[in-house]
């Protein structure tokens, strides 16, 4: 099969397509023939080796996959040959097909086509973990959304609007910010013409935001660190900035709030349960019409250096999908 391949940690351009061996289906796992797979900024750390976790050398990049089932391993029994379905894979994903835990195998529904359903995974599922079992988000209170109109910031606006939040969507452009109003945000703070801290404090007289969702880092992360209500939640989610930002701890003791970290990869082993929960709330959710992935670009995987380029970049409005 081909296949994205990373030899060493490097820059993105040095990825290699190629011919690799195909997986196979060992016990408790089953072989997805993939048809579409999301792109996410961690995919463009990992590669560089800039990510929390390393994995040896070559791998494939790319954690979440739609496809068809082409091959059940030994006690999978739940799952058959030719069922359509999402998988987390956190690793293989850039490829023609992938071995994945058949634990983390689910069934998409009819309603979905395979570029949102590849693309509905992380982003989604990082925002609805955030704000469901991080921040507890509650009906009524302010949600504030920096890189509101990537994807899994918009995901956090669609998904903060549905769960009853007053959502503050934070973005560099008003091209961003209007993707941002059409998913669901209430106010539009555009931080490349006014100062952040002072037009959060002017859109919430003054009390602060309750739930911040940061996935920006460097000085937008200072702005909102000084711009939180009591009893907030700074959600830490990534720095896609570039940036990754020290706390003055302080604040947290003055202004009684709580910085909360959230890593959905660790949280999908730690909690599967809570996971799997999440995914069926999700996917009911989008079969409902109450979220959607916002696919701006499908690209065929043999340019997935120039997908990588385009998410790290911050030139992508919703998430891009790749196709073998």
């Amino acid at each position: 099969m081909k296949a994205i391949v990373c030899n060493e940690f490097a820059p993105v351009e040095q990825l290699k397509f190629e011919d690799v061996a195909d997986p196979i289906a060992k016990k408790g796992h089953v072989v997805v023939d993939i048809k579409a797979c999301g792109v996410n900024f961690p995919d463009g750390l990992l590669v560089q080796g800039l990510y929390q976790l390393k994995p040896p050398c070559p791998f494939i990049p790319g954690g979440e996959v739609a496809g068809i089932i082409s091959e059940v391993g030994e006690g999978v029994s739940h799952l058959k040959v030719g069922m359509r379905v999402i998988a987390l894979c956190m690793l293989g994903g850039y490829a023609e097909k992938v071995a994945v835990p058949a634990t983390h195998v689910l069934p998409i529904p009819a309603a979905i086509p395979d570029d949102e359903a590849a693309a509905l995974v992380t982003a989604h599922a990082t925002a609805h973990h955030a704000l469901k079992q991080r921040a507890q988000i509650k009906p009524g209170e302010t949600l504030l959304v920096t890189g509101a109109a990537g994807g899994t910031g918009l995901a956090a606006v669609q998904i903060g609007k549905l769960m009853g939040a007053k959502v503050i969507a934070v973005c560099s452009t008003q091209e961003k910010l209007d993707v941002a109003k059409a998913n669901g945000a209430d106010i539009l703070i555009n931080y490349s013409d006014t100062d952040l801290k002072t037009a959060i404090k002017e859109v919430t007289d003054g009390k602060g935001v309750d739930v911040v969702y940061e996935c920006v880092g460097g000085d937008t992360f200072h702005a909102c660190s000084r711009s939180m209500a009591w009893n907030g939640r700074l959600l830490v989610v990534g720095f896609a900035g570039g940036t990754i930002p020290e706390l003055p701890v302080n604040l947290c003791l003055v202004k009684g709030y709580s910085l909360v970290g959230v890593f959905w990869g660790s949280f999908t082993q730690h909690q599967p349960k809570d996971f799997a929960a999440n995914m069926q709330e999700l996917l009911m959710w989008y079969v409902q019409g109450k979220v959607k992935v916002i696919v701006d670009e499908v690209i065929p995987l043999a340019n997935a250096k120039d997908a990588l380029n385009k998410v790290m970049g911050r030139k992508v409005k919703g998430k891009i999908s790749l196709r073998s």
